[in-house]
């Protein structure tokens, strides 16, 4: 038997053509678990922007239940010579400032050196009022550039840097105290080998100065242009000398903003479960969540607690403080009602969203159900879960076809090599058989 090196050569046969044909014929068994994991990815997706969804309104329910949120002030200034920015200590009212002074750093200059001047080795001591003291060990041959270079890699407090004043010996140290104000002056320069190097040597530029204020007429003095304190809770900025006016006030725009991210994102959660679970009937396309339990249940948890009362002040149901659910499961918000409520009575709207016991308000018991779905083992992660698996326990029985169908084909395959040696064969006997009779015929017909 004669052996066949290409399928269908033998016999002549499109047999590669058949078995291609044969194959695809077999691996459209693979077709239905294609499907069923096409179909339990875009819900596993579908969990995802579910998950998401509820991830955003949640972190908009914690804000609202930090009581801090409620305490919050915010501090407006009139006039140019200072800015503010109060914390939760400070106290509601209205400041007079006036700035006469700001504060500086100070500015020291040696005389003028040559180019290329060098130093002799020795310390340079620099005390800095009440601050510190630090030495800088000179080389010899030292330049100007390498007593800058020394002094800023001393990580003292002072930045060194050279000047040229274009005169005869152009180039001068200049000293400066990168911290403003009097006790970070420096007082004290010491260098043996060039009198220019000493305190007695240089020129104070810039004096050091401190900075001076009053508030509501009281005076104050500070090292630097950040005052802490002077008023409390509030920190200020100076920018120039001048009068300005401080006003320290409940922060209505934080609250009124934060209960307005709970109702976007409330409703934003509504319709991302509404355009999962939507069935278009034109076209006949449905969500990849229509039927679905998890996301029922989900719905179902959150208007329950979304209802509940909550008797711990003035204010028990969303409603009151403005809050409406509609027909369609979205809310409205009543921007007048809220801002009532925050104005007039902010106490009972902090007991309402952020509790005034341990079992909190409706935002805590909000969170609590939305921490019950989200959790590794809640809800949404066990639905998760299970998804996950199906697509596993999919791949493995596609892989097992795979397998099964590949032998099939393999089995397939040998049969057609063994029809091509045999039609091969045949072939070859019919040809013999046929040159014989030719010959056969030959003969008889010279014996005639």
């Amino acid at each position: 038997m004669s052996t066949i090196t290409s399928l269908g050569i033998g016999s002549g046969l499109d047999l590669s053509g058949l078995l291609d044909q044969l194959r695809d014929a077999e691996r459209g068994r693979l077709e239905p678990l294609n499907q069923q994991k096409a179909d339990q990815e875009a819900k596993l997706s579908a969990y995802g922007k579910l998950q998401g969804a509820l991830s955003a309104f949640e972190s908009a329910v914690d804000k609202l239940s930090d009581p801090s949120l409620f305490e919050s002030l915010s501090s407006s200034v009139s006039g140019t010579s200072v800015t503010s920015a109060a914390t939760s200590d400070a106290v509601p009212g209205r400041y007079d400032v006036n700035v006469t002074d700001l504060a500086r750093s100070q500015s020291l200059a040696t005389d003028g050196f040559a180019e290329g001047h060098t130093f002799a080795a020795g310390p340079l001591s620099i005390e800095r009022g009440s601050v510190e003291s630090f030495d800088v060990n000179l080389e010899d041959g030292d330049t100007l550039e390498d007593v800058r270079d020394r002094i800023n890699a001393a990580g003292s407090g002072v930045t060194a840097s050279i000047v040229n004043d274009g005169s005869a010996d152009p180039y001068r140290l200049v000293l400066t105290t990168n911290d403003t104000g009097t006790d970070a002056a420096i007082t004290s320069i010491t260098y043996g080998s060039d009198a220019r190097l000493t305190f007695a040597g240089m020129t104070e530029t810039v004096a050091a100065q401190d900075a001076a204020l009053t508030v509501n007429g009281i005076a104050i003095t500070s090292q630097s242009n950040r005052v802490e304190e002077a008023i409390q809770g509030v920190t200020l900025d100076l920018v120039e000398a001048g009068d300005a006016s401080v006003t320290v006030e409940r922060d209505n725009l934080q609250v009124r903003e934060a209960v307005n991210a709970f109702v976007d994102s409330y409703n934003a959660l509504q319709g991302t479960a509404d355009e999962l679970t939507r069935f278009n009937a034109e076209t006949g396309v449905a969500g990849e969540l229509v039927g679905d339990s998890a996301l029922r249940s989900i719905e179902s948890r959150l208007r329950s607690a979304l209802g509940s009362d909550v008797a711990e002040g003035a204010f028990s149901t969303l409603s009151d403080v403005g809050i409406s659910l509609q027909l369609d499961g979205t809310l409205e918000l009543d921007d007048e009602q809220l801002d009532d409520a925050i104005v007039n009575n902010r106490q009972a709207l902090t007991d309402f969203f952020a509790g005034q016991t341990e079992d909190g308000g409706l935002a805590d018991k909000l969170g609590e159900t939305l921490g019950q779905m989200l959790g590794d083992n809640g809800l949404l992660g066990t639905a998760m879960s299970g998804v996950e698996n199906r697509i596993s326990s999919i791949e493995t029985r596609t892989e097992r076809m795979e397998v099964s169908v590949e032998r099939t084909i393999e089995r397939y395959r040998q049969r057609f090599v063994q029809l091509d040696s045999m039609v091969a064969e045949m072939n070859q006997t019919s040809s013999y058989l046929t040159q014989q009779f030719d010959n056969l015929n030959a003969m008889l017909g010279r014996d005639d």
